[in-house]
């Protein structure tokens, strides 16, 4: 499956006591490099809705490989592979300014139904990823 690519710029508030990017925040830029990619194909948070289910979030690793600083424009990769059943793997890299790696990543999301959320008529169950769902990040 091919990379998705954007740009983030790191804000000042997102900085540690040692003056770095604090590490929680590089999941807030892969996270939100996921959204966009899926945006990209064509699935917004309402037509998730229209399927009745989410990507949730199973497990992650993260490898801090360099510091990023206030000011900075990184760059961040992310591409999906093992995309079957309920579960898909994504790949994440964020990049530097001077093109030097920063941060690799990998997690695995599970396809959950969402319906009667409100309700709570639903625990949040892993199902099959939908048919429609898979042809879309596959066909890139």
């Amino acid at each position: 499956m091919s990379k998705f690519t954007t740009q983030l710029r790191v804000r000042h508030y997102e900085m540690d006591a040692l003056g770095h990017v604090n590490n929680a925040v590089y999941q807030h830029y892969l996270e939100q490099a996921a959204i966009e990619h899926s945006e990209q194909v064509g699935f917004t948070l309402d037509r998730y809705q229209e399927l009745g289910g989410a990507f949730v979030l199973r497990r992650i690793a993260i490898e801090y490989l360099r510091p990023a600083v206030a000011g900075d424009t990184l760059t961040v990769s992310t591409w999906l592979e093992n995309m079957r059943g309920t579960r898909a793997t994504r790949h994440y890299e964020i990049y530097g300014q001077k093109e030097e790696l920063l941060v690799t990543a990998e997690a695995l999301w599970v396809w959950v139904a969402t319906e009667g959320l409100r309700s709570n008529r639903t625990s949040m169950r892993p199902r099959p990823i939908p048919t429609e769902l898979l042809n879309a990040f596959t066909a890139r």
